[in-house]
Formats: C-alpha cells, structure tokens, sequence
C-alpha cells in the first residue's frame, strides 16, 4: 500500500522543532493538509515554505490551544489527525525534588499534558461527528521509566500522557477514532539533549550505545515515519497503544 494523504487535514503541535518539523513535513510531502502551531514564528517558516499552514500559539494557554484546533475544523472542515508533539523540560534540568518550584512543575506538566488534554478536548467532537479521526502523541521513553532527564515533572508527565492516550483510545474507540502513543528513545536534537550528551561523557555515552540493539540512536525522521503509520490506514486496528522508537533499547 503506498500511503496517500491526499485530502487529510493534519494538525501538529510544537511543529518549529526538529520531532514537529520532520512529522509536518512528512504529512506535507504524502499529500496532506499540514496545520502546524509552534511559539516561534522564525521556527515555523521553513514550513511555510512547503506549504503548511503555520500559526504561533502559545499551548500553555488551553484556551488558545483549543480556539487553534477549532479554527482549523471551521478552515478546513474536518480535522482527520492530530499529532501532539509540543512538550519537553521547557529548559529545565535535574535538581532534587525539595529545590523544584511550584511554577517549574506546574509548567512542565502544562505543557507536556495539559495541551494535549485541552487539544483532545477541543479536537474530539469534531473527529466524532465523522466517526474517524487519530490522535498521535509523542510521548518519551519516560513514559515508560525514569527519565534520563532527570526531570521529575517531565517524566510524571510522560507517564500521564500514556495514561490519558489509553482512556481516550476506550472513549473515543466506538466513534471510530483512534489514539495512541510513542515512545521515542534517545534523540539528538537541540540544545537540551546536546548538553544531555555532552553531561553523560564518554563511558555513558558508550554504554548506552551498547545498550541499542540497532546500535545507533534514533532521528527525527525515523519519529516521523511511525508517527504517519499511525495515523494511517495501515493501523487501522491500532489503538490505546505506546510504541518504542528506540532501536530496540
């Protein structure tokens, strides 16, 4: 089967980094409608340049995530995916739990849980009246364990999102929608796991190479493609699901 996305209306979050920039793309080049969000219009342009629909919206604020959402349905008609890509550590790194403040974990949590709960919220009866729809996250491996983060909001809230992917995959599977999840393994990607990288040194650095069967690390692309084959027609009978992208560490 060769994937067409012709006609499909697509919306991705945080879509200014390399994991968003690579799924927009992607969705672009199969033939889709790309609606892309992302807090920095200078991020976003390379994807103007291809011919997805770029808007800055702050996820942070539900209100605004969910009238984006909505205003896509209203321009496009339907929204046929939904990639909740936007999250991370918001510039944060690892301190003992008693130094973490209340505006760090509350931000943390928002971003990473909070959008794609006001997202789904908003996204949800437009999918229903269609009776189809998929919602794709892009969860972490922290989803799955102790982040390498160190972040303790970050990784409570990878682990919620897989929780929310599998309540909604119940609630929204008899409307014909699906909702699942991934779990990309470690990814060079900016600056945070650059300096991730850099702190494990060497010997961690090894170790952990060691510990990929694939023996490499994994790249946005690879993300990409297994964000599109959820969404697809080919995971037809794929919901509430989580899946590594992690070269089988």
């Amino acid at each position: 089967m060769k994937l067409d996305f012709s006609e499909q209306v697509v919306a991705v979050t945080g879509a200014g980094s390399t994991f968003g920039a690579a799924i927009a793309t992607q969705f672009a080049e199969l033939g889709a409608t790309v609606y892309a969000t992302d807090v920095s219009e200078a991020a976003l342009r390379p994807l103007e340049e291809k011919g997805v629909r770029t808007a800055v919206v702050d996820l942070l604020d539900r209100r605004a995530a969910a009238d984006w959402i909505t205003s896509v349905a209203h321009s496009a008609g339907k929204v046929d995916v939904l990639v909740n890509n936007a999250g991370g550590v918001m510039g944060h790194a690892h301190k003992p739990i008693e130094s973490v403040t209340d505006a760090e974990w509350d931000g943390i949590m928002d971003i990473n849980l909070g959008s794609a709960f006001a997202l789904a919220r908003a996204v949800a009866p437009v999918m229903k009246a269609r009776k189809s729809g998929a919602i794709v996250t892009i969860a972490s491996g922290a989803a799955l364990q102790a982040s390498l983060t160190g972040v303790q909001a970050y990784c409570a809230a990878k682990h919620a999102s897989l929780g929310l992917t599998r309540q909604l995959a119940h609630e929204l599977g008899p409307h014909g929608v699906r909702v699942n999840a991934l779990a990309p393994g470690f990814v060079r990607t900016n600056a945070a796991t650059e300096a991730q990288w850099d702190a494990m040194g060497e010997e961690k650095q090894a170790a952990l190479m060691r510990s990929i069967a694939l023996g490499r690390l994994g790249t946005p692309q690879d993300i990409a493609n297994v964000t599109v084959f959820l969404a697809s027609p080919l995971a037809s009978f794929v919901t509430g699901q989580i899946i590594a992208v992690d070269g089988g560490k």
